[in-house]
């Protein structure tokens, strides 16, 4: 398993910034799990440290959860992030099985 890379302090004082401006989609659902989308500031690209992209397509990597937790993105338990939107690369979609923790 891959081990998470945590950002440094200054590092995470400055995606910090952005935190307040983070949204996040109502849920939504299929017969099998929930999803959400969380859209990021676009210049809150900026200041994520370059190893946080795939270095091929120059999106967001398929981040664990705590780097997502460490750029300041907030959701209960269970959520995994498993896709960036190319086009939107400052979209990130999660999802979770429904009814995680019942």
């Amino acid at each position: 398993m891959t081990k998470p890379r945590y950002l440094t302090d200054s590092e995470r004082a400055k995606v910090l910034e952005f935190q307040d401006m983070i949204h996040y989609s109502p849920r939504y659902n299929d017969d099998t799990h929930e999803y959400r989308h969380v859209m990021l500031p676009k210049n809150m690209l900026k200041v994520i440290p370059q190893d946080y992209f795939n270095s091929e397509t120059g999106t967001l990597r398929i981040l664990l959860e705590e780097e997502w937790r460490g750029l300041g993105i907030t959701q209960s338990l269970g959520w995994e992030h498993y896709e960036t939107h190319a086009p939107e690369p400052h979209i990130l979609l999660f999802k979770r099985p429904i009814n995680y923790g019942q």
